[in-house]
């Protein structure tokens, strides 16, 4: 019997975001459950699970156009954890952003390396 889309997101949610991507699905339940069944079942039952790339190129991505993007900080630490998880190791991390420098500019390339100086952190400690 083939999985749901939701059944397959959560498992990869779980994989790649961990802890972090339940407590975004855990903190939407009491404001609009609808909006985290659709970030499980898109995102990650239907993108994720796809075969056209790797987690980890799939994270390099994401990193980078949530840096890009320069105004959505929880969810970048979310992803630069995910990252992580999906072994992307620190320098990979470092030159992405460091190459949206170029593209996305200075601001938002301080803000994910500051950002990512707090992920980096928060998980040695």
């Amino acid at each position: 019997m083939n999985k749901s889309r939701f059944e397959n997101g959560v498992e990869l949610l779980n994989c790649i975001d961990g802890e972090a991507g339940r407590k975004v699905i855990e903190s939407l339940q009491d404001i609009c459950p609808d909006l985290a069944k659709y970030t499980i079942e898109y995102p990650f039952g239907d993108i994720y699970a796809r075969s056209g790339l790797d987690l980890k190129s799939r994270e390099i991505a994401t990193v980078a156009a949530l840096t890009a993007l320069g105004n959505c900080v929880p969810q970048l630490k979310v992803h630069l954890n995910a990252a992580l998880n999906v072994g992307c190791c620190e320098n990979e991390i470092k030159e992405v952003i460091l190459q949206m420098s170029i593209y996305a500019g200075f601001p938002a390339a301080l803000n994910a390396m500051f950002a990512f100086k707090e992920v980096l952190f928060d998980r040695a400690a």
